[in-house]
């Protein structure tokens, strides 16, 4: 006979239907996290791609033509790749932007005309704009399509909230666990994906197509855009209305570009430090992911199948240590201390990246992102599993809302900063003070409170 599962734990699985609705919203976020990290790995050779069909004319050469001039003026070790490098760096905080700012709009519409129309909207977007990107033979197409994609990706707050609506206080860490996991296998199989896909230039087969706007990266285009609408047609098939009815309950989540009322939560000890601690180190880790393929190709001479596949690794070697040492690890160590571990472990990740970069040593930059990797597998759930716990029951849907503001804020602030760094200081330089900078977040880390009482056991996805 077996023995009868303790109360606690029962009352922490999830119901068959909310177990049908989460399941879904995985497939959703999984499949729509692949489609858009498709494009990591092919960053630098898209630009150089650009800068070589517009020839200076075009939105492209007026854009870059901005940059270079002020490179002329400021000075620049990197040189004509310093630009590339800060052009790309405003494209990537263009699309983060722009998903912080629409996130809470579309949050806002599903609060009163459902969940279920804006997730198709969000999806339908972005098919839309990986369907331009594939025919984006000229750069102005192309930029039009990450506005769409920026403006559009913020559905995953909407698809977030679906959890919310389907879950109880003691189901929702579990159902947000498996959130996170589709966030893990999304970015480790789509830049992957885009490494690999870029191999296949259909320009190459056949040169009409270029009359339309096809190009060498249409490839990945196209598998973007068949898994969006893949994506689409299992959302408007099996995707039932989660919000329940009469459900007319204001937000209130802070919604704000202001950093310092973002990281101020009043009432809740030990919230505004986790948040100062958040943005910090995912502003410096999403800084070093969106400039390390520039790194790698001018470096390393890495193609985009070598840069998909170092992706590939970074995302193994983080879903491997939340699988296992976190998951062993976290209850006896505690949030606080293993998000420490984690931010201190990054640390010399980043300097053996600079180093790597001074030396062109592949063996020393995969060192460096391992150690990084198992840093970020560490303080990420952590970090979320801290900003919970300082937040009593009835204030998680604020306290986490504005967690994830500020996570989204990071993702902006960070490739610019880093780019920035990488034009005006040279690629080592520029890791180097990344991994010092590190400091800041783990001295804030360290002088955390701990845990309130009123959840001693969360769990950490």
């Amino acid at each position: 006979m077996s023995t009868p599962e303790p109360q606690a734990a029962a009352a922490a699985r999830l119901s068959p239907e909310a177990r049908r609705a989460v399941g879904i919203v995985f497939l959703t976020l999984f499949i729509d996290l692949v489609s858009f990290s498709i494009i990591f790995p092919l960053f630098p050779n898209m630009l150089t791609y650009y800068r070589e069909v517009e020839q200076g004319a075009g939105l492209f050469g007026w854009l870059y033509g901005a940059t270079d001039r002020l490179t002329q003026l400021a000075g620049s070790p990197e040189g004509d790749w310093g630009v590339m490098v800060l052009f790309g760096g405003v494209l990537g905080a263009l699309y983060s932007f722009l998903q912080f700012l629409f996130a809470p709009i579309l949050g806002r519409v599903s609060d009163r005309i459902g969940r279920r129309p804006v997730l198709l909207i969000g999806v339908g977007g972005m098919a839309i704009s990986h369907l331009l990107w594939v025919f984006a033979g000229r750069f102005w197409l192309f930029l039009l399509s990450r506005v769409i994609g920026g403006m559009m990706s913020a559905n995953i707050a909407t698809a977030t909230a679906v959890v919310a609506d389907v879950t109880d206080a003691r189901s929702r860490p579990r159902g947000m666990a498996l959130i996170g996991m589709a966030f893990g296998l999304g970015f480790i199989i789509g830049p992957a994906l885009g490494g690999l896909s870029a191999m296949i230039d259909l320009t190459r087969y056949w040169p009409d197509l270029g009359a339309a706007g096809i190009n060498p990266f249409s490839t990945p285009a196209l598998i973007a855009t068949g898994l969006s609408l893949v994506n689409l047609l299992q959302l408007a098939l099996r995707f039932r209305e989660s919000l329940p009815k009469g459900n007319g309950a204001p937000d209130t989540t802070q919604r704000t570009a202001n950093l310092f009322v973002l990281l101020r939560l009043r009432g809740n000890a030990g919230t505004g430090g986790v948040n100062l601690t958040y943005f910090l180190f995912f502003a410096v880790f999403s800084g070093m992911e969106f400039t390390l393929t520039f790194l790698t190709v001018d470096r390393l001479g890495y193609a985009p199948r070598e840069n998909g596949l170092m992706f590939l690794y970074v995302g193994l070697v983080l879903a491997l240590m939340q699988g296992s040492y976190v998951r062993v690890f976290a209850a006896r160590l505690g949030p606080k201390r293993m998000s420490g571990h984690g931010i201190l472990l990054a640390a010399p990740g980043l300097l053996l990246i600079g180093l790597a970069a001074i030396s062109a040593s592949g063996p020393l930059l995969f060192l460096g992102l391992g150690l990084l990797a198992a840093g970020v597998a560490q303080a990420a759930p952590c970090l979320t599993a801290l900003a919970s716990l300082y937040a009593p029951p009835s204030d998680q849907g604020r306290v986490l809302g504005v967690f994830r503001s500020v996570g989204a804020l990071a993702r902006a602030v960070g490739p610019l900063a880093a780019c920035l760094l990488y034009w005006g200081l040279g690629a080592e330089l520029a890791y180097v003070a990344a991994g010092i900078f590190m400091l800041a977040p783990l001295w804030i880390a360290r002088r955390l409170p701990d845990p309130p009482a009123h959840d001693k056991n969360p769990t950490i996805p």
